[in-house]
């Protein structure tokens, strides 16, 4: 500390901090490396394949991947549109299913066994099975208030499946709160319903909100399941692309494409998720900083 009060790391600091960087710097150097190193392999190997010409032809055409490029990303529009409505749906509903499992109110026990029996089934089928039996058991009843399109179908049963997993993260983030806030909210005059809604939920929610966000992004790529229904999305465009020339680039730009959307969100689910533990954690600890 100076005389005018500007505080001066020592001595001791600033060579720790040098350190820290030359390591920094080292283990950058050395990571990049090692990836350059595995990438050149990688493309050692595949290049020099008795078979990789073919395979380039067939699986990476820039002319081919150009001409479906448009009809590959109008499919994959509607897989945007389903995981939106599908993720809407999942969180109201499965938000719903957890406030009634967690509930203690006896009038409320025939609705906490079928919350139950669904999720316990919606978690043990294979969501691919449950696309199938909804997908080709729901237009056999010929209701006529329900929609029978591909799409349709093809949402519901990833709502239905999701749902489930949704109601049981909900659930422990509820579980997860202290029943001490219930009861101070209960001190100062709060009904059990305002208890639930003003104090409980929103730290639940909070809780879970990490795990909650990479559901949501495991729900945009299983939206892609709706083309066994013949739903014209990205992967189902790819499919009527690849019929007849047997070129399998269609396939790869449907991949790309949902790279492009799940990629970015991968990512901004990590950093969010960094940023709301350890780090949250670690915000109000004096000198707290990066711990190695």
């Amino acid at each position: 500390m100076t005389g005018d009060g500007t505080w001066v790391p020592s001595e001791r600091a600033r060579a720790r901090s040098t350190f820290r960087r030359a390591q920094r710097r080292r283990a950058t150097l050395v990571a990049g490396v090692a990836t350059a190193v595995v990438l050149a392999a990688v493309v050692y190997v595949v290049t020099t394949a008795p078979g990789w010409e073919r395979a380039r032809e067939a699986f990476f055409s820039p002319e081919r991947a150009w001409e479906v490029l448009p009809d590959v990303a109008a499919g994959l529009w509607l897989n945007l549109r389903v995981w939106v409505v599908a993720s809407v749906v999942g969180l109201v509903v499965g938000m719903l299913l957890a406030v009634v499992r967690t509930s203690r109110i006896a009038a409320l026990f025939p609705l906490r066994m079928l919350a139950l029996v669904y999720v316990d089934v919606f978690r043990g089928v294979p969501l691919l099975l449950v696309l199938l039996l909804v997908g080709f058991g729901l237009p056999a009843l010929r209701l006529p208030w329900l929609p029978v399109s591909a799409a349709f179908l093809g949402g519901l049963s990833i709502v239905v499946c999701y749902t489930a997993y949704l109601a049981e993260i909900f659930r422990a983030g509820i579980e997860s709160v202290h029943p001490s806030q219930v009861a101070a909210a209960r001190s100062l005059g709060l009904s059990r319903g305002q208890a639930v809604r003003r104090v409980v939920l929103p730290q639940a929610v909070r809780n879970v909100a990490a795990p909650v966000a990479s559901m949501l992004v495991s729900l945009q790529k299983d939206s892609g399941l709706i083309s066994i229904l013949g739903a014209v999305d990205a992967i189902r465009a790819a499919q009527i692309a690849t019929t007849g020339d047997y070129n399998f680039t269609p396939y790869v730009v449907a991949g790309v494409l949902f790279l492009l959307v799940s990629i970015p969100l991968t990512r901004l689910v990590d950093a969010w998720s960094a940023r709301q533990g350890w780090r949250r954690e670690l915000h109000g600890v004096a000198g707290a900083g990066v711990v190695r």
